[in-house]
């Protein structure tokens, strides 16, 4: 066998993973891009970008690079604020912030600072992506019914659902329920050789069949007015414009490269867009990484320093053509894996199947339903919100259910930045009131030494605390993959959710390295709850 073919011998399983995910990736780009106020192709460009070249540098295996969901409010905000209601220039000036937001995040990887990003506490984290679902669930409502609502805050568009639901128009509504009953049914199906059938490509299909049946890309519309019955669905009662119900996509893929504009890049604005980009898109993207660590059948572990530079590179390229910010993203990286994927090849290899896709047949998308993409995003927005996370939290204890509300409310009524500011300042009164000092909020005392039959023992002394634990945290990444280590907790006064998970997933994995991790003093401590990695603090008497 030549080597060309043997190198395609050897990949076949993650040219087979690759296709997979593209057929995930196709729809769910669309939609992200539509809902975040760029053009449907700006999607498609961030992961051919991602798959192409973030997926040859980067320090991941498995994950799969392109637009996520979590950055639809930042996005769609930065292009209504910079673009003062022309949508067109608000997409060029944030064009320039991602393309910056990338600069921040290659400078957060050469430096081998790319752990700082995972300095928040999880369940501020957690009320981050609710609070993101929640404001993509009020956005798009209207789209799913077929109504256009305009609100101005998070808070109006969630008002406004009712009123989107009772004013629906009956025949898109039916294109996004449909979707939305496949996407909720499909885990449920028993038959395996159908459920390997991605979900998201069975909605676009139904969509694409409706959008034809019901002539969407006419300028007539085909609805049903309420007072008639079921059986009138196809009767024309109300002509409008089709344009707004379906995607809109050039003629050819070249034609949807766009240059950015760095024209307000000295306004408050901007600078709030680059550097919530920079914050969100990093910390979805180290966590996305960790996860998939974990899910690795090889126990492989990702350099995420490495990871955070190749992400930013293809954000920095991006953004100077035209295409969304991209991440590491965690549902598809799940499929991928799950699909039989080996390697980054299987990134490389659905990025090309989507450029591929465009260049051919660029035509099909637009009779995609936007209600189709609509359901798509509000079963993703439904995940990152759903009441199961509420839940989660109050089983680790009431603080961290607070924690978890303070900060969907805070960033529902102010803004991203702002409502993880204030939760991590809450964080910090807690610890304070709990008697912390000062200083040990930002400094951990530790030390580590080696036992006689050669193990690391790892001390803590004070308050092991979220935001005191990274100088730990790199330090342990230095120790060898297959050491045995003990974590000696016997002297901490305090240690918080976020290290005790942190402490717990390191076991987990340096165990199936091959390694031995042992966890000494939690006798000497009383947890804040029945879980067993909820805070504690250490007992008066020891």
């Amino acid at each position: 066998m030549s080597q060309i073919g043997r190198f395609f011998a050897d990949r076949r399983p993650d040219a087979v993973a690759g296709f997979l995910v593209f057929l995930i990736a196709m729809p769910l780009c669309f939609g992200i891009a539509v809902a975040s106020g760029f053009p449907p192709m700006a999607g498609i460009i961030s992961a051919v970008i991602g798959g192409l070249l973030v997926s040859r540098i980067n320090g991941t295996r498995l994950t799969i690079t392109g637009p996520a969901a979590g950055l639809i409010t930042v996005l769609l905000a930065s292009v209504e604020a910079l673009g003062e209601g022309d949508a067109t220039a608000g997409y060029r000036y944030t064009l320039a912030a991602v393309v910056l937001s990338g600069g921040l995040q290659v400078l957060l990887g050469l430096f081998k600072t790319g752990r700082i990003a995972t300095f928040f506490p999880a369940a501020i984290a957690h009320g981050m992506l609710a609070a993101i679902g929640l404001i993509i669930i009020g956005k798009q409502v209207p789209i799913l019914t077929g109504t256009r609502m305009e609100a101005a805050t998070p808070w109006e568009s969630l008002a406004l659902i009712p009123q989107s639901l009772f004013h629906f128009n009956p025949t898109i509504f039916l294109v996004g329920l449909l979707g939305l009953a496949v996407l909720f049914a499909w885990p449920l199906l028993k038959n395996r050789s159908v459920g390997r059938v991605p979900a998201p490509i069975v909605v676009v299909l139904i969509g694409y069949a409706l959008g034809r049946a019901f002539d969407l890309n006419h300028a007539e519309l085909f609805v049903r007015s309420l007072e008639n019955g079921a059986g009138s669905l196809l009767q024309p009662v109300l002509a409008t414009t089709a344009p707004q119900f379906l995607a809109d996509v050039p003629d050819r893929f070249l034609d949807s490269l766009v240059w950015p504009d760095f024209g307000k890049a000295a306004t408050p604005a901007f600078w709030n867009a680059v550097l919530s980009l920079f914050l969100i898109g990093s910390l979805e993207s180290l966590l996305a990484a960790s996860a998939v660590d974990r899910l690795d059948p090889e126990k492989r572990r990702s350099n995420l320093d490495r990871d955070i530079t190749a992400i930013g590179a293809g954000n920095v390229l991006s953004g100077m053509i035209g295409g969304m910010p991209m991440i590491a993203e965690i549902v598809r990286s799940s499929a991928n894996i799950g699909y039989g994927a080996r390697s980054g090849w299987s990134n490389f290899f659905h990025g090309l199947f989507l450029l591929l896709f465009m260049l051919l047949v660029p035509h099909v998308i637009r009779n995609i339903p936007l209600a189709s993409l609509a359901a798509l995003l509000i079963y993703a927005a439904y995940r990152l919100t759903s009441p199961k996370a509420f839940a989660r939290s109050l089983e680790i204890g009431v603080e961290q259910l607070a924690l978890f509300v303070v900060t969907v409310v805070a960033i529902l009524l102010t803004n991203i930045l702002a409502g993880i500011a204030l939760a991590v300042v809450l964080k910090l009164a807690i610890h304070r009131l709990r008697g912390v000092p000062f200083q040990n909020l930002f400094q951990l005392s530790y030390r580590i030494g080696r036992e006689d039959d050669g193990a690391y023992h790892i001390a803590i002394d004070g308050a092991a605390l979220f935001s005191n634990f990274p100088s730990l945290k790199k330090e342990l990444v230095r120790l060898p993959r297959d050491a045995k280590l003990v974590f000696d907790l016997t002297h901490a006064e305090l240690v918080d959710h976020t290290v005790m998970d942190f402490i717990d997933r390191f076991r987990r994995d340096t165990l199936a390295r091959g390694g031995d991790c042992e966890i000494r003093g939690l006798e000497h401590s009383v947890a804040y709850s029945e879980h067993p990695l909820a805070a504690r603090r250490r007992m008066a008497s020891t």
